[in-house]
């Protein structure tokens, strides 16, 4: 079984997941909607960017016991719409409104960026520097933290921020600094982490 396999069914099966929340807790307020359009749209994105511009990094073939041990971490992230809806919560319009807005913007940096860099290494494997790319190195990971932190303000509870903070630590942030040194291959490649932030604009670049 491949990575990619485990992460898709977790993706595609969160719309499902969602409405089957708001039906068993009988919760069709607003908010729960609002969840809903954004996690399962999300996850349907993501199956579209698997069949147009896939990461090759989840092609990795897994055994049986990962399979099942990735699809339960991934799992955790259930936990905010669990809490939204099942505490049947009055979400404020400004809360909802911070959630979608944070939501586009993580989206677009998290799926735009990918884009650039699967077809800018399909014409040519080098350094990636510009565009996204030009003072973020991992733009599409801020991208995906925004998103993920969407979903844990619309729940207004700290605990999908502690499992989103326990992601970053053991998940994004190891293979930051993974490709970081892979890319030290490249001779530019001091001079443009001198100018590039990890996952934010360097100021003083």
């Amino acid at each position: 079984m491949k990575l990619n396999q485990i992460i898709n069914l977790h993706k595609g099966l969160t719309a499902f997941v969602v409405i089957g929340l708001m039906i068993f807790f009988d919760n069709f307020a607003i908010a729960p909607y609002v969840y809903l359009a954004l996690h399962g749209t999300y996850g349907l994105l993501w199956l579209l960017k698997e069949k147009i511009f896939p990461d090759p990094y989840f092609k990795e073939n897994i055994n049986f016991l990962t399979s099942v041990t990735g699809f339960i971490f991934l799992g955790s992230y259930w936990v905010a719409p669990y809490i939204l809806i099942s505490s049947q919560k009055s979400v404020p319009n400004i809360v909802i409104a911070a959630s979608v807005s944070i939501n586009i913007i993580g989206v677009f940096l998290h799926f735009a960026s990918d884009a650039q860099k699967y077809f800018s290494l399909k014409l040519k494997k080098d350094l990636i520097k510009e565009g996204f790319f030009k003072n973020i190195r991992n733009t599409n990971y801020l991208g995906e933290i925004l998103i993920y932190l969407s979903f844990a303000i619309l729940s207004m509870s700290f605990i999908p921020l502690v499992i989103l903070a326990i992601f970053f630590s053991i998940v994004f942030l190891p293979r930051m600094i993974k490709k970081d040194k892979s890319l030290s291959k490249y001779d530019s490649f001091e001079e443009y982490k001198k100018k590039s932030g990890l996952i934010l604009p360097k100021l003083n670049a």
